[in-house]
């Protein structure tokens, strides 16, 4: 269905495009005017007709990019952050309960964050600090 009414909305844009060609520029004369009154519409009934086309074209162009427009949104529904927030396991945990607030858990799901905390840093250096020479990148 919706590709579809893709092929009628394209369809509608080549001819509107092409019957806003054909209007007359006030300047001088667009690609489908000119020649007096020899043909088979005058200048005003041409004019008239153009842009009665040009209004029909113009309404069924934006009622089609609106019901496109919903139609794609028609699927999706607003999500919670929650769904889903407890049941899988990040690739480290094996059915461990994950600690702390929701926040950490979600860091931990995305893995932004080690699956478990840091360990604490040892309160003296065993060997001398040696400073370590910046390297570049």
């Amino acid at each position: 269905m919706q590709t579809v009414l893709i092929v009628v909305h394209l369809i509608i844009v080549l001819a509107l495009i092409g019957v806003v060609l054909l209007q007359r520029s006030e300047g001088g004369l667009g690609l489908g005017g000119g020649g007096g009154t020899q043909g088979f519409m005058t200048g005003r009934g041409q004019a008239n007709a153009l842009t009665r086309a040009t209004a029909i074209l113009a309404a069924l162009f934006f009622a089609t990019s609106m019901i496109l427009a919903i139609m794609s949104h028609r699927g999706t529904g607003p999500r919670s952050i929650f769904d889903g927030a407890g049941t899988r396991a990040p690739a480290g945990q094996t059915g461990a309960p994950p600690a702390g607030n929701v926040l950490d858990q979600l860091r931990q799901q995305q893995g932004d964050a080690p699956a478990t905390p840091a360990p604490a840093a040892p309160a003296a250096p065993t060997a001398p600090a040696v400073p370590a020479a910046p390297q570049s990148r």
